[in-house]
């Protein structure tokens, strides 16, 4: 199975999502995060980061573009390419380092880098159905 559908009704529905995305991810490193702005993709994530054990608070790198977190003594690290302006400012935080490093890395805004994402990776679309409702498309890339 390469990707699968998830609806959510409501904020309350996330924890379940989260251990389905994990669950389907499997080996998986790279999760890239699509969506509109407002979608709810950060939400996504600090969810994912607390069901994977991250116990700090979880908050959009939109000024910082990486924030780093514990994950019981491994890292993950959390994009958000929202505001670069060009593909060199990946270069210059050397995101290879990140990408490549065998770490959890959640990308939201991953258009913005695209040509250098990974070859394999798990991409989460994000609609929203209404104010409280989503439906998450995801796939193994």
């Amino acid at each position: 199975m390469n990707n699968i559908k998830i609806e959510v009704n409501g904020l309350a529905e996330l924890d379940d999502a989260a251990k389905k995305i994990i669950t389907f991810a499997q080996e998986e490193r790279i999760f890239i995060f699509e969506g509109e702005m407002g979608a709810g993709k950060t939400t996504l994530i600090k969810v994912l980061a607390k069901t994977l054990g991250v116990t700090e608070v979880v908050t959009s790198p939109t000024f910082s573009i990486v924030n780093e977190y514990d994950m019981n003594g491994n890292v993950i690290y959390h994009f958000d390419f929202y505001r670069i302006k060009n593909i060199q400012e990946a270069y210059d935080i050397g995101y290879e380092e990140y990408f490549y490093s065998d770490n959890i890395c959640f990308i939201e805004w991953p258009g913005k880098v695209e040509s250098l994402l990974p070859e394999h990776h798990v991409k989460i679309e994000i609609t929203a159905v209404s104010e409280n409702d989503r439906l998450l498309s995801i796939s193994k890339i």
